[in-house]
Parts: C-alpha cells; structure tokens; sequence
C-alpha cells in the first residue's frame, strides 16, 4: 500500500502530465535552465541580443559590432523556501490533509519540485518556522522530490505562542543555505510576521532569480459573514469572540487588510520583486501555469 507522500506525488503528477503538458506545450521544460559562462563563438550583432554581450575589442577591430557567445549550462539548482508558521494553517482541511495556506504551499512546492526535476536539475528546500527548520539539499530525482513531500507532509515543530514569524530570519537562511553558486528560488509565505523583510529579499535577489509567491486566504482579505464566533490568532494564541455580522467591525478589519496590502506591496517594490498571489480558493494547476509563463518572460 503506498504511503501519503507517494499518492499526493502521483495525483499531482497525474494533473501535470494531463494539463501542464497540453497546455504550455513543452515550453516550461526550457523555463526554468542554468545559465551557461564558457564562451564559444562570436558573431555579429542583432537588434535582439543584449548589449552587454557585445565584445568592444573585436568590434573595434572589425568595425562592426559582434557578440560573444557562450555554452548553456543546462543544469539548475532550485530551492524551496516555505514558510510553515502557525499562520500558514489557516483556512479549511484539503485532500492533502493540511489546511489552508499550508496544504496549498505543500502542493504547490511538490508541483514545482517535480516540474524542475523533470528537466535533470537539481532541487532542495528550505522548510522554516520559529521553532526551527530543516534544511534538504539540493538532489536531482523523483525520489529527491519525494522526500521533499514527506517532509512537507509532517506536522510542524510547534513554536512559543505570542511570537510572530521571523521572516528575516527565514530570508537571512535562505541566503547563507544558497551562497554558494546562482540558483533560482521560490519563496512561499503568507508574509504575515515582523517587518525587516524586504531587505534580506533584496539580498537574495541580488545574488539569485527569486519568484516570490505569497499564498492568501479569501478570508483574510475579506471576512465571512458568519455570526457570532470565536477567532484564534494562530501566532500569538490569542482568543477572542467577535461578531462577523457588525459592520463596524467588518468595516474595520477591510481598512486593517487593505493597509497590509499595501505596505506588503511597497516591501516587494523596495525588495525588487513582484510578488505572485496564489489563493487556497485558487484553480493550483491554473496558478502553476501561471507562474510558469510569468518566469518564462521574465527570463528571456
């Protein structure tokens, strides 16, 4: 009988074989690739190529401007850095038996961990909470993407109540993890934690190609109707009984959310980066395709 982290693994390759292949028709298999530094030819210049591969000496020589071409490094290096905070478990229980945010970041994460490897690269991850973290090295393989899932699969170690999560912290291990030679890094969080967070991201993305991808419940951006309930910051442990039907309050929490959105939004801009925003609501594969196209362009 096969295990949990083997049967999420196939349902979700099964989905990436009938529509990620049909729809992007191959490309994504070149989307995602090293980049090559030994140099092989020269030739002239065109209106296409990138001026900062044009060789001024020859083209002095020659009175005609050429460019140096060079040998593709075909081999990647992916890392997965996942936040698994308290707060990334909100929302409802999913097939992967996680809930919200966390169920949607563990299948997400197995989907491109299996979509890198497909093209013979290598994938490693980064699983971070307050309470510790767990470092995988970066392997090539099914069996590499596997293991990532069963790590994911696992129960967090379950952290002090009353501390948010330490985002900075979490970027400042990804970039001493991955100092060691370009990669391309996928940063999965929800955000929600202590401010200081832009500035380790603009390290990362100074050395590597990040894809920042912040995963979002409906409802934080936008509370149900729902009566009289009893509400539990999932961080600090906090209860409290609130009446999700008073306007006020409704009113209140969209001003609260929309002054998150947009100092979320000024941290990515001083960081470099444009955050993509995946939804537990979300069609994933849909997300993924997504996802894919946007590096793709972002690439060439």
């Amino acid at each position: 009988m096969s295990s949990a982290p083997d049967r999420l693994l196939r349902r979700l390759e099964w989905r990436l074989g009938r529509r990620l292949d049909g729809r992007l028709q191959g490309n994504y298999r070149t989307v995602w690739h090293g980049a090559g530094i030994d140099f092989t030819d020269l030739r002239l210049y065109t209106a296409e190529d990138d001026v900062r591969h044009i060789d001024w000496n020859v083209t002095a020589r020659l009175d005609e401007p050429y460019v140096r071409q060079y040998t593709e490094d075909r081999e990647l290096t992916a890392w997965l850095v996942i936040d698994r905070s308290a707060s990334m478990r909100f929302g409802r229980p999913s097939e992967s038996g996680g809930a919200g945010k966390e169920s949607t970041a563990t299948e997400l994460a197995v989907s491109i961990a299996r979509l890198v490897s497909r093209g013979g690269n290598r994938v490693g991850a980064i699983l971070y909470d307050n309470a510790g973290h767990q470092v995988i090295p970066p392997r090539g393989g099914r069996d590499q993407v596997l293991r990532i899932t069963r790590e994911l699969l696992q129960p967090p170690p379950r952290g002090k109540l009353g501390k948010t999560t330490d985002l900075e912290a979490m970027l400042q291990l990804a970039a001493t993890t991955t100092s060691r030679r370009r990669s391309l890094i996928f940063v999965m969080s929800d955000f929600i934690g202590d401010p200081g967070w832009d500035r380790p991201l603009a390290r990362l993305t100074h050395r590597h190609e990040v894809v920042v991808i912040r995963v979002v419940d409906p409802a934080e951006v936008e509370l149900p109707d729902l009566g009289v309930i009893l509400v539990e910051d999932a961080e600090t442990g906090e209860q409290l009984l609130v009446d999700t039907s008073d306007p006020l309050l409704r009113s209140r929490l969209a001003d609260q959310a929309g002054a998150r959105e947009t100092e979320l939004a000024a941290g990515m801009r001083r960081a470099g980066v444009s955050a993509q925003r995946v939804t537990t609501d979300q069609d994933l594969l849909a997300a993924l395709i997504d996802l894919v196209q946007r590096s793709g362009r972002g690439r060439r």
